[in-house]
């Protein structure tokens, strides 16, 4: 018999990182400023890689929303599997205390070499195998309830990821706002590395994590 803790629905919400949030509108606002002021080429492409991971900062963040979501929901499916498991198992040690009080009840017919009543024999094997489906179904629902923990855990990994990957998209924006205010294309192209890399973490939170 196993029976493992499930955290309860206030343990999982403590647990579950902060709603991500994207505000980067001021940020392409002054690079859009810039651009109406001064205009050029590389403001240009500024505007359009902050646009772009902006876009993508948003979908990051409505994905790592969901992920969380349904981390919850997963959660609490595991806690119902468990509390049927736990029942299970409270009826499986009641049928098998039934089937010792019969199998004690035939104790002195045997003692004094004379034949227990046959219905003392059908009890203890109608308990007995009511004990085994008992058994079966509590086994089962600990295997649901494993798997849907997993799965849990396993979106709260993503959501890690997604995580990471919008706080490199809004720094990447952030450095396109710098760059534009500064005309420095090194800032551009830290802004871009790290746009790419927001936009591999967002790839890898679906195809890396196991």
């Amino acid at each position: 018999m196993s029976v493992v803790a499930q955290p309860t629905d206030s343990e999982v919400f403590a647990r579950m990182p902060e709603e991500i949030e994207v505000d980067t509108d001021k940020l392409r606002e002054s690079i859009a400023d810039e651009i109406e002021h001064e205009g050029g080429d590389l403001l240009r492409s500024i505007a359009l890689s902050t646009a772009l991971f902006a876009a993508l900062a948003a979908i990051v963040a409505l994905q790592a929303g969901s992920t969380v979501n349904e981390a919850l929901v997963l959660k609490n499916e595991a806690t119902i599997q468990q509390a049927k498991a736990s029942d299970s198992w409270t009826y499986y040690q009641a049928k098998g205390l039934k089937a010792a009080m019969a199998r004690s009840a035939r104790e002195p017919w045997l003692a004094q070499d004379k034949a227990p009543p046959a219905n003392l024999a059908d009890e203890e094997a109608h308990y007995l195998a009511e004990q085994r489906e008992l058994k079966l179904k509590a086994v089962e629902f600990e295997r649901e309830r494993d798997e849907k923990s997993a799965e849990a855990d396993h979106m709260l990994h993503q959501h890690d990821r997604l995580a990471e990957s919008v706080a490199f998209l809004q720094v990447g924006i952030a450095l396109g706002a710098v760059a534009a205010l500064t005309r420095k294309r090194l800032a551009w192209w830290a802004s871009l590395a790290l746009g790419v890399i927001g936009g591999l973490l967002f790839a890898y939170a679906f195809v890396g994590v196991h």
